[in-house]
């Protein structure tokens, strides 16, 4: 049986701020490991660490201490442009504003993580092209966000995400500012890409969108709370 691949191990990892004078460990000595085509969600109430959680993940910040190890490499004391290099190259992050340049169409903003990878101009066209064919949005391509609904919006996104095969797919609330049914259809994109082989990890306070993850780590008060497996994930 082959054992799974790590692609991120966080040992005893610790985010300390100052408020005030206080001391408040926003991440609390936590553990944590993903493999290769896990698909993980993480969710606790506000304050409990999360979104300090998904900063580090993203490389977006450091830790006090503790190491992150991703992709094989110890990224916890890197420097801001090295955590730029490697968040290019490790990390497709899918974020609830979408985070598209109005001016762009979708296929240049999909092919915007390539521009800074060095790919050529015709392969960047043609991957981008691809990622979005993936996400059902061909007939899209030379439109700009003004003219997608959000569902549609979110899409480009995670065609971006995935454009550079990363070593992972971080997606913060990712339907937060969608309705129900356009939620459900983003998830049914992230099922597809989870199936093509993808490690995705999505922040999420929404048990809905839980749901369709394969594991489950809770936070609460900077500290892992309980890591599961879902044992009936929502399928799509």
């Amino acid at each position: 049986m082959n054992e799974k691949k790590e692609v991120i191990k966080i040992t005893d990892l610790f985010k300390i701020y100052d408020v005030g004078g206080q001391k408040v460990n926003a991440l609390d000595g936590v553990d944590l490991t993903i493999y290769k085509n896990d698909y993980v969600a993480i969710m606790g109430p506000s304050g409990s660490g999360k979104s300090t959680m998904m900063n580090i993940l993203g490389c977006l910040d450091t830790p006090t201490k503790g190491s992150y190890i991703l992709g094989g490499t110890d990224v916890s004391q890197m420097t801001d442009g090295e955590l730029a290099e490697v968040r290019n190259k490790e990390i497709g992050f899918v974020f609830q504003s979408f985070n598209l340049l109005p001016r762009y169409t979708s296929l240049e903003n999909v092919a915007l993580p390539l521009i800074y990878s060095g790919a050529p101009k015709e392969e960047r066209e043609t991957r981008a092209a691809e990622a979005l064919e993936r996400v059902g949005l061909t007939d899209r391509m030379e439109h700009t966000p003004s003219e997608l609904s959000g569902g549609q919006r979110q899409r480009v996104a995670i065609a971006r995400a995935v454009v550079n095969n990363p070593t992972i797919i971080l997606a913060d609330e990712p339907t937060g500012n969608l309705d129900t049914k356009t939620s459900i259809e983003i998830m049914k994109i992230f099922e597809q890409v989870y199936k093509d082989g993808n490690t995705i990890i999505v922040v999420t306070h929404e048990d809905d969108i839980s749901k369709f993850a394969r594991r489950i780590v809770r936070l609460r008060d900077g500290k892992i709370e309980s890591d599961t497996v879902n044992p009936s994930p929502t399928l799509g």
